[in-house]
């Protein structure tokens, strides 16, 4: 089964993936992490440093390529793996960052979307922007500005794939989190057993 998350920098991707993960063995099922990152902390603490500014088209240029090479990679190993296999980002996270900027969405990213295997769950965490922002603060590794923590939310709620997505509040704590993920598992599997879904009931 594969489960991709997605949302806003600060919505707690990565702890809750890995949560869901942990839960999984816990339960003595198989499951695998996988992050699909751009690069983009990592492009936007260079730039900081060493002074520059990238343009948008450059930035989204690299960032779709680093992307697009992470995602590719991931359904490879997805579908060699016979569990729980958990997504920390997809290529909407590209459409987003593009929407945001202003930029076209293209036509490969979206192609692609159509021709990846398609998820079980595609959940977005929703977080208010406010308790983002604090939070990318309080882990010190790099910073975002609210007002593109809020335009980027825009943007992923204004994306056509979003109605498709399973929105989950991701304000709280992470085990609080963790429960919403699990309970949007059980009801995706219509209250039946889900062999590689750590959530799902055994059978009788």
């Amino acid at each position: 089964m594969l489960i991709v998350l997605t949302g806003i920098d600060g919505s707690g991707k990565t702890t809750a993936a890995r949560a869901l993960v942990g839960a999984a063995r816990n339960a003595g099922k198989g499951a695998l992490f996988l992050g699909n990152y751009a690069g983009r902390r990592q492009m936007s603490l260079l730039s900081a440093r060493l002074g520059v500014h990238l343009p948008s088209r450059l930035a989204d240029f690299l960032e779709t390529a680093v992307r697009t090479f992470n995602v590719l990679n991931s359904h490879r190993r997805a579908k060699r793996f016979p569990g729980l296999v958990v997504m920390d980002r997809d290529l909407h996270c590209q459409l987003a960052l593009r929407q945001m900027h202003g930029l076209p969405r293209g036509h490969v990213l979206p192609y692609l979307i159509r021709a990846l295997p398609q998820p079980d769950l595609l959940i977005y965490l929703d977080v208010d922007p406010r308790e983002a922002h604090a939070r990318v603060l309080a882990r010190g590794t790099d910073s975002e500005r609210l007002e593109d923590l809020e335009s980027l939310r825009k943007a992923y709620h204004s994306l056509p794939e979003f109605p498709g997505f399973t929105s989950i509040a991701a304000d709280g704590q992470p085990a609080e989190v963790l429960a919403r993920l699990q309970a949007a598992i059980t009801n995706a599997c219509g209250g039946q057993a889900g062999e590689h879904f750590p959530a799902c009931p055994a059978p009788a």
